[in-house]
């Protein structure tokens, strides 16, 4: 009986062995679904910045080729607004090459051509919408008038212009150049 007992022991011990060996392997069996399941978490979280990071870049890109693009169809505007404006002003510089041409001319047909030329670089300017301003009588605003002169005229109310030394231009509310006058005290 003494062997049975010994046999049986063992049995027990490998039992108990059996049996403190379990909890471990569970727990090594739960942690490693854990950490499969972490890892799909950071392969999903990587994938996701990765996808973000390119959308970034793409974003980035598409807003550096705006900004080219727009810079290039501005400067395009730039040298088709100038090409148009000197377009229009060409035919009044015709003119007055057939002014100057015409060697036999007389006085009186200098000045009709010289009339004529300016009535028609008159209409050009009216037709691209520039204005002239700064007359005598209109009331001194240095916003627009740009006073180089103060002279002592009693006829003339005080604050106003009393001599055009230039005049100003406009297009709408855009001064493209100031009137150059003389301000009565």
């Amino acid at each position: 009986m003494a062997k049975a007992k010994k046999a049986k022991e063992p049995e027990v011990e490998n039992t108990e062995e059996a049996v403190l060996e379990k909890p471990e392997e569970e727990k090594t069996e739960a942690s490693v679904p854990e950490e499969k399941k972490e890892d799909g978490e950071l392969e999903k979280l990587k994938k996701q910045l990765d996808e973000k990071s390119d959308q970034l870049l793409r974003v980035a890109a598409e807003y550096d080729n705006f900004r080219k693009r727009s810079q290039r169809e501005k400067d395009a505007i730039y040298v088709e607004s100038k090409a148009s404006i000197i377009k229009e002003l060409l035919a009044t510089a015709d003119n007055f090459d057939r002014i100057f041409e015409n060697a036999d001319a007389g006085f009186e047909d200098y000045k009709k051509g010289v009339e004529m030329t300016y009535r028609q670089f008159s209409e050009t300017f009216k037709k691209l919408g520039v204005e002239a301003f700064g007359e005598v009588g209109d009331e001194f605003d240095p916003n627009i008038h740009n006073a180089v002169m103060h002279s002592q005229n009693d006829e003339a109310p005080e604050n106003t212009i009393d001599k055009v030394l230039q005049k100003g231009y406009k297009t709408g509310d855009k001064i493209i150049r100031p009137a150059m006058v003389a301000v009565a005290n």
